[in-house]
């Protein structure tokens, strides 16, 4: 599999010079199967779903958009699809369930007056469908959604396996204290050759990553090493860390007993 980081930050956007180097856009990872040449996953749909358009050179989007919650900073790119909203596009948008009908709650926030059209205004074959936890196979990909604790409505994990190559997508997570607690989100990332994990703050802003719902790069790192994961990837960066910051967190993580990197858009993984 292939993996594209299209936006890395969490929240709003965050544009100007000092977030150049990590990117400013919001949720959203393109993920291509080994069997085909183009993306056909997105995992959510935050402001760096605009850059999949330029990914596919200009072809139209056919495949599925997965969302873990529905956030505004991971939904918030969807209207701006250039790729998923042209007459020749197939998209298949999937959201967890117990929220709604996915049609509808999406018009809550995108529609009048809120918004000039309603997700129906979107050109092209679409259609908004629900997700249960548990197995599902998903554009040829072996998908295992889940809870995890985050403030603010439902929210899932995803796990993604193919050939016996795995990661887990956890952008929006605070970490239980308690192990019976942790065990779905654990499930997840068991043994990932790769985690993408919720990293929004450090240590000494606790208080409100506990108000928000959000996880500690620290917490990040713990939670890493008690799934086994090979690897973590920190995510969903705060709009207001600066890349010089974020620099600083990378240098914080050298001494972690797993091998940590920072989530930059448009680098590309194989996974």
């Amino acid at each position: 599999m292939r993996l594209r980081f299209c936006g890395v930050r969490g929240s709003v956007p965050a544009p100007g010079s000092e977030f150049v180097r990590f990117g400013g856009n919001t949720s959203c990872v393109a993920v291509t199967p080994t069997h085909a040449d183009a993306p056909s996953l997105l995992l959510d749909a935050g402001t760096g779903i605009r850059s999949v358009t330029e990914l596919l050179a200009g072809a139209a989007f056919h495949g599925t958009i997965l969302l873990t919650h529905l956030h505004w900073d991971h939904w918030q790119g969807l209207p701006f699809f250039g790729a998923g909203d042209r007459d020749d596009a197939e998209v298949t948008l999937i959201m967890p369930s117990g929220l709604g009908d996915p049609l509808e709650v999406l018009r809550r926030s995108m529609a009048p007056p809120h918004f000039p059209i309603d997700p129906k205004g979107l050109r092209g074959r679409w259609s908004f469908e629900v997700i249960d936890s548990g197995p599902h196979v998903i554009e040829g990909l072996h998908i295992t959604a889940g809870d995890v604790p985050h403030k603010g409505g439902r929210t899932f994990g995803y796990r993604v396996e193919e050939h016996g190559r795995s990661f887990a997508y956890l952008p929006d997570h605070r970490p239980a204290a308690a192990m019976s607690d942790r065990a779905a989100a654990l499930g997840l990332a068991r043994g990932v050759d790769l985690l993408i994990h919720d990293a929004q703050f450090v240590a000494g802003e606790d208080s409100i990553a506990v108000e928000y719902g959000h996880a500690t790069v620290d917490q990040a790192v713990a939670f890493a090493v008690d799934a086994g994961a090979a690897e973590l990837v920190l995510f969903h960066h705060s709009p207001s860390r600066s890349d010089a910051a974020l620099d600083r967190i990378l240098d914080a993580t050298s001494g972690a007993p797993l091998r940590v990197s920072i989530a930059v858009e448009g680098l590309d993984r194989v996974v």
